[in-house]
């Protein structure tokens, strides 16, 4: 199968509460000289500025944080639920101490100056236009903060999303 370039304002497969909340999705960051991926499950999608946009969040712990910090451009990479062990790998070992690709069978693929997975359904490709660093003093409801116990705060991505590839 192929990816197909969509126009994201036509495409009903573009439902973030699923997409992003119970399909999971793979944040990836950098081009063919290095990349990073890792697993997410929160996140937001809408329009912002008059452009379609995906905000991801990634703690400065994680490797993906520094090709996100260090790139113009970050893939949002969807996957069916055949998948979901791959990704669940992804999200809980590093690519400091592991060539995640390799682990999970996935093939990188480089597209629109960034990398993506060829076994994904479908591929956002975005452009950061936005960051902002979440801090204590921004959370109005405090039990929230119960997701930060002994992890740092997550760093926030908001990317112009500049191209949806589907695979038919």
């Amino acid at each position: 199968m192929n990816f197909v370039k969509k126009d994201i304002y036509k495409e009903e497969k573009m439902n973030p509460f699923n997409l992003i909340g119970k399909k999971w999705f793979l944040i990836t960051s950098g081009d063919e000289s290095g990349y990073n991926t890792m697993t997410a499950s929160w996140g937001q999608m809408g329009i912002l500025w008059n452009k379609p946009v995906i905000t991801a969040f990634v703690r400065p712990n994680r490797k993906t944080f520094e090709f996100m910090e260090n790139n113009e451009y970050f893939t949002i990479s969807f996957f069916s639920e055949d998948y979901r062990s791959a990704l669940s790998f992804c999200g809980s070992h590093s690519g400091r101490d592991c060539d995640k690709a390799k682990e999970t069978g996935l093939t990188p693929m480089f597209i629109d100056g960034t990398t993506a997975f060829e076994e994904a359904e479908m591929v956002l490709v975005c452009r950061k236009v936005y960051t902002d660093a979440l801090e204590e003093n921004g959370f109005l409801d405090k039990s929230f903060l119960s997701f930060y116990d002994k992890d740092p705060y997550h760093k926030a991505f908001t990317g112009e999303i500049t191209a949806v590839y589907i695979k038919e």
